[in-house]
């Protein structure tokens, strides 16, 4: 093992993701499609992976967050949290999970801590960036959820520590660019300058618009897609076509690039109206800065100007995790763990 050494997790229920760092210096971030829900099996292949691709780790202390207890596999959140848990323990080694303000736990005592373990990825995210800012709100969009968390002098300000908590003032909002389903983005959508209703099926997802607009990278599009069917441009348009009751063959790819912005600026307003929300709910200052973080940070200069808040916007990557030019992005893309590899450095050590 490599001497200061230490392996930040992020366990959620579609991906889970990981940073080896050494004395606070990102090494590598890695990225991994975990479909939890269809079983435990998978965080066993996510972990294996891990284990192959840094034989180093072998010995090194783990700092483990989670998202993954929400996934209808477990009965509760509490045997979520003890599963993830215990399978860390028995595959990782030395483990200590990230309860928030509960401090560091224990692997093998995380069930008696479950509360404050659970779904605690956006507190580590948003306290390192604390650390760093002075005043600001964290925009973390991922895949399936957005975080809009504010902070000031040191301190996290979310009113909410739990996900009901923070759904109920709107620091939490189920919308991602990968994994949303369209329905989820508005009950109409305009069609050659028409608003139609919109057929409330799993056809299609934001990862259809965004592989359509150009702006999601492949490398982060990697659960299948809502029919199983093929990623290219051709599969992208039938499912959106189905959304409004038609084919692919009803349009153009420019009637279904207009559609995808639709969609997009439907995202767009959402965000940007939750984010209004939390700025006014913590009183955040025009000094305020934006934290941008996540697969979907591309959406976050428009979210910004949506709510009005026309913030000076730093990137997670290199203005908090400070990592190399190479690694940035994945460090942008994985803030959680990484926070939480940062947060153990200093915290725990």
């Amino acid at each position: 093992m490599r001497e200061g050494l230490v392996v930040g997790w992020d366990i959620g229920g579609a991906h889970a993701k990981a940073c080896l760092m050494v004395d606070g210096r990102v090494l590598d971030v890695a990225q991994w499609a975990c479909p939890l829900w269809q079983g435990l099996e998978h965080l066993e292949q996510v972990l294996a992976a891990a284990q192959a691709r840094w034989p180093e780790m072998t010995g090194a202390p783990h700092a483990l967050t989670m998202t993954g207890e929400m996934v209808d596999l477990f009965a509760h959140r509490e045997e979520g949290v003890q599963r993830i848990a215990a399978l860390a323990a028995r595959r990782l080694g030395q483990v200590r999970c990230f309860a928030g303000d509960g401090g560091w736990i224990d692997v093998h005592e995380a069930g008696a801590h479950w509360a404050q373990i659970a779904s605690a990825n956006w507190l580590a995210t948003a306290r390192h960036a604390a650390q760093c800012v002075d005043e600001g709100v964290l925009v973390d969009i991922g895949s399936t959820t957005t975080d809009l968390i504010a902070f000031r002098k040191g301190r996290v300000l979310a009113r909410g520590r739990s996900d009901a908590g923070r759904l109920a003032t709107g620091e939490l909002v189920y919308h991602g660019v990968v994994r949303t389903p369209l329905c989820a983005l508005g009950p109409r959508i305009a069609w050659r300058g028409e608003p139609l209703n919109v057929m409330n099926e799993f056809f299609a997802t934001t990862a259809d618009v965004y592989r359509l607009t150009g702006e999601l990278d492949l490398a982060h599009d990697l659960h299948p897609a809502a029919d199983g069917g093929a990623k290219d441009m051709q599969g992208t348009r039938r499912r959106m076509a189905r959304m409004i009751g038609l084919d692919a063959r009803d349009g153009t790819p420019a009637d279904w690039l207009s559609m995808a912005h639709a969609w997009r600026a439907a995202q767009v307003a959402e965000l940007g109206g939750q984010l209004q929300r939390v700025a006014a709910l913590h009183g955040l200052s025009e000094a305020a800065v934006a934290v941008s973080a996540g697969c979907g940070d591309f959406l976050v200069p428009d979210v910004l100007a949506h709510a009005g808040r026309p913030h000076r916007c730093l990137p997670y990557g290199t203005a908090v995790a400070r990592a190399e030019p190479g690694l940035a992005g994945w460090a942008q893309v994985c803030a959680p763990c990484v926070a939480v590899a940062a947060l153990y450095d200093k915290e725990w050590r």
